[in-house]
């Protein structure tokens, strides 16, 4: 039975406020903007991130309660596909689909006093119940499934928490408005911080197998399967070793324009401590010489 990456607690604190138990959140990368004026940036710096807002919708259950009125008990209200509440103190519906929750306080507030009802109404709004906003995980997660969340947006690896990723787990796709994006290393800290939202698709998938390649005066030369961390001592000794006179050996390794670099190393040196025991890199050329 596969074991479960352990998570760090902070990211369960966050998740206990953004995303409901049976749910979470997943979205892509937010697209980047153009640069504004000072005054259009100031007005935008003005306006709420999404993943520290929710703007109710249908479906959404919603504890409304009057604090200074003699029944101030709480009273369930369900967002209709209209969008509206049927609520029996305004003689009728109101309006709240797409509102926050403050928002919404204000509203019945106004319509309270332009009705006569009460003057100085005190009204608080919360939302009991998430079903308005849900995602889709699925692939090598311990709890795949539909998850609702609690804010517009939140951070990937916040619906990952709440999913639990198995110990296969390397890469993921965030599929939004039906285009599946370019697959994702899991162990880049910048793909768990990846902003999703709702109505995205997640799809947790193994990493293909990596090899590197070792090869000159050794006992087993050859296509190895690389292992992250593995040291260059490390990659020499799985290939069974090299003669006893054997010291020297390079590195080659291909950079983003495809060009090799090598590094020569003197197997004596790293041996004495005198030279770090470098980590390898997935396609690595390793040859062996005197």
């Amino acid at each position: 039975m596969k074991t479960v990456i352990s998570l760090t607690l902070f990211a369960f604190v966050v998740l206990s406020s953004l995303v409901s138990v049976s749910a979470q959140e997943t979205a892509g990368a937010m697209p980047v903007r153009p640069a504004l004026s000072d005054s259009a940036s100031a007005a935008k710096a003005a306006e709420p991130m999404l993943t520290e807002i929710y703007r109710v919708g249908v479906g959404d259950v919603l504890d409304v309660r009057l604090i200074n009125s003699p029944n101030n008990k709480s009273t369930l209200f369900t967002v209709m596909p209209s969008g509206a509440i049927d609520f029996p103190v305004l003689g009728g519906a109101i309006m709240v689909g797409g509102m926050t929750t403050e928002a919404i306080q204000v509203r019945i507030a106004a319509e309270l006093k332009r009705r006569a009802v009460e003057e100085n109404a005190q009204v608080s709004v919360g939302v009991r119940q998430y079903a308005s906003h849900s995602v889709m995980v699925n692939g090598l997660v311990v709890n795949p499934g539909t998850r609702y969340l609690r804010r517009e947006a939140v951070p990937l690896y916040v619906v990952l928490a709440e999913s639990q990723l198995r110990n296969d787990a390397g890469r993921v796709v965030i599929m939004r408005g039906g285009s599946s994006g370019q697959p994702l290393d899991l162990s880049d800290p910048q793909t768990l911080n990846l902003i999703v939202a709702s109505g995205d698709v997640i799809t947790v998938s193994n990493k293909p197998e990596e090899f590197y390649y070792i090869g000159g005066r050794i006992n087993f030369p050859g296509q190895k399967t690389f292992q992250p961390g593995i040291t260059l001592l490390q990659a020499i000794l799985a290939a069974g070793g090299v003669p006893l006179k054997e010291n020297r050996v390079e590195i080659s390794r291909a950079g983003a324009d495809g060009k090799l670099t090598t590094v020569r190393y003197r197997i004596k040196d790293i041996k004495g401590g005198t030279v770090e025991d470098p980590k390898l890199q997935p396609g690595d050329r390793v040859e062996i010489s005197k």
